[in-house]
């Protein structure tokens, strides 16, 4: 019997549609969602069929560790918030992915969580790409 060829890995539909890919780190991708009420990225590990970290080896959970918290500075630099929320939901796509929104108490949904607050507010192109490259050099993405 032959083995099963490895399933190779691809960003799901759904954060492909609500989100704009910026960089690639060791592990990750780093994307923006397209909601411009809150700066909010998303960290997707490039680990086929991986639903949550702890289907990532000891050695990919302390990678993504580490890629949180270097894009994670870079967007509380940016910023300036007051809060950091980070988290990995799945209930809806159920790909691994890590939500990095930078929060402030004047923001439309403060103290409550983003989801489903307000519909999303599209980025106009120049502020997207303003906001990507800050985000680029903060983090030293090259």
């Amino acid at each position: 019997m032959r083995d099963a060829a490895p399933v190779p890995w691809s960003l799901d539909a759904r954060l492909q549609a609500d989100a704009v890919g910026i960089a690639d780190l060791p592990l990750s991708r780093i994307l923006v969602m397209k909601d411009a009420n809150f700066p909010w990225l998303l960290l997707v590990p490039r680990i086929a069929a991986a639903s949550d970290i702890l289907d990532l080896s000891a050695a990919d959970q302390a990678r993504l560790m580490g890629e949180i918290a270097r894009v994670a500075g870079a967007l509380k630099t940016l910023t300036r918030c007051d809060r950091l929320n980070i988290a990995a939901l799945g209930n809806v796509v159920a790909q691994l992915h890590v939500h990095v929104i930078a929060r402030r108490r004047d923001d439309i949904a403060w103290p409550r969580p983003v989801w489903n607050h307000a519909p999303p507010l599209a980025y106009d192109a120049p502020a997207l790409a303003r906001f990507i490259a800050a985000l680029r050099a903060a983090a030293d993405l090259g």
